[in-house]
């Protein structure tokens, strides 16, 4: 019969092995991380530098990417998004309506919260929005966005399950949603 000492040191090898593995294991992954990540960032500066190459008047000031990537909600998002403009025109959402009835700003938000639902993440605030969108979280750039969001809450575009908090509404989010 073996001693109760030479078992335990056996369970503990065990599980020292266990524990090396693992840690080869997450050394691993963090590795393959690093490179997709810095892969994501070149896709992203190459669309930026697209974007600027086609842009109507060469220009793209208004636009700025997020440095992080570990953000996966980061995307090149022009920093007036939430600036009050003229009012826009939101049309009531209805099966086969192209998001491209709505402009830029109103799409933006729409593309932020379809990855995210994608992504079987939840809802956002107004102040991840424009986190997201890299836009300095204060109250007017908030508050605009929340104007927006309630816009499309109001057209049917969104829903508000929590106060505050937006995600696309089922019929959007289904099939037909992004025509």
């Amino acid at each position: 019969m073996p001693s109760v000492v030479g078992l335990l040191e056996q369970y503990e090898l065990a599980a020292r092995r266990r524990g090396d593995g693992l840690r080869e294991e997450a050394d691993r992954i963090q590795v393959e991380l690093a490179t997709a990540e810095q892969e994501w960032q070149e896709w992203v500066i190459a669309r930026r530098r697209v974007d600027t190459v086609l842009a109507p008047d060469g220009d793209s000031a208004g636009t700025e990417v997020t440095p992080d990537p570990r953000d996966a909600d980061t995307r090149a998002v022009s920093r007036d998004a939430a600036k009050p403009k003229s009012k826009s025109q939101v049309p009531v959402w209805r099966e086969r309506l192209a998001w491209s009835a709505l402009s830029v700003d109103y799409q933006c938000i729409l593309q932020t919260l379809a990855d995210r639902s994608r992504l079987h993440q939840g809802p956002l605030t107004c102040q991840e929005l424009a986190a997201v969108f890299g836009m300095d979280v204060v109250p007017a750039r908030v508050e605009a966005l929340r104007s927006k969001a309630k816009r499309l809450v109001a057209r049917g575009w969104l829903v508000e399950p929590a106060p505050g908090r937006f995600t696309l509404a089922k019929a959007v989010a289904g099939p037909g949603g992004r025509s």
